[in-house]
């Protein structure tokens, strides 16, 4: 049987440790078990896939790019609409992107799923925080000792103008930017000849649900079934305050044929 491992943002600024920018309660803890399910039945998995949230220090879906109407620091956890920047109640600072940002806005909430979130700074490339928790490293290292072959590691957010929840492509995609664009590349070679794909990491309302929920959509116009998916329920939680957030993903995700079990119980797959 061929089984897969997709590991969402798996990085120490999405952990509940000291240091972290935007720490999801319980993330420690999902990441212990997950670490301790590859290290124990890392045999038995074929593919591991670890995206990472990777941004610059300044991107739209962050406090250093905005600014209120009076110059005041924009606070964390507020949220921005297209009618906000019209009525200059917040702007870039950098106001020469206001017409590009109003039509990534414009765009977003033409989809009407939300407003764009204004987050701490977090999973800055290259820093602690961008890092993968350090029992996951270790049991990837070890995967990859095992296997002789590499863990496949994929940035996502690195583009300043788009926020970018789902590995597979951003919010608001843009003709211009390959980044942005539904990687189909990756969702197809994670469904060819997979006869199971698991599914953990941070966070269950956001990144991971994005990520799936893209990898749905992608599986649903492909003339073969799909493989058999399964959430880690044990291995994701919902960031604070959004955990209405993860329970729409979950049924949205059951009524896809998803199943979702703790990490134990779906060890008994793998035998």
């Amino acid at each position: 049987m061929n089984i897969k491992l997709l590991v969402i943002d798996p990085q120490n600024d999405f952990c509940d440790i000291p240091g972290a920018a935007l720490p999801v309660p319980g993330a420690d803890a999902d990441m212990a078990r997950l670490a301790a399910f590859i290290g124990k039945h890392g045999g038995r998995l074929s593919g591991i896939t670890v995206t990472l949230d990777s941004h610059a220090s300044v991107a739209v879906e962050r406090t250093s790019f905005w600014k209120t109407g009076d110059g005041s620091d924009m606070p964390a956890f507020t949220e921005v609409s297209a009618a906000d920047v019209r009525e200059r109640r917040f702007l870039p600072r950098d106001e020469g992107l206001t017409d590009q940002v109003l039509r990534m806005l414009d765009k977003l909430e033409a989809g009407k799923r939300y407003k764009l979130m204004v987050w701490p700074i977090h999973c800055v490339t290259g820093t602690w925080g961008h890092n993968i928790h350090a029992a996951v490293a270790e049991s990837l290292a070890g995967w990859e000792f095992l296997h002789q072959r590499s863990v496949r590691k994929v940035l996502k957010g690195e583009y300043l103008l788009s926020e970018h929840y789902g590995v597979f492509e951003a919010e608001v995609p843009f003709e211009d930017e390959e980044s942005t664009q539904f990687n189909h590349r990756l969702a197809a070679s994670l469904l060819r000849d997979t006869d199971l794909l698991l599914v953990a990491g941070e966070a269950s309302s956001h990144c991971v649900s994005a990520s799936v929920e893209q990898l749905l959509r992608f599986a649903g116009k492909q003339q073969e079934p799909p493989p058999r998916m399964v959430l880690l329920s044990d291995c994701m939680s919902p960031v604070s305050g959004f955990e209405a957030g993860e329970r729409a993903f979950f049924e949205h995700a059951e009524a896809h044929g998803v199943l979702r079990m703790p990490v134990e119980a779906a060890a008994e797959l793998l035998r």
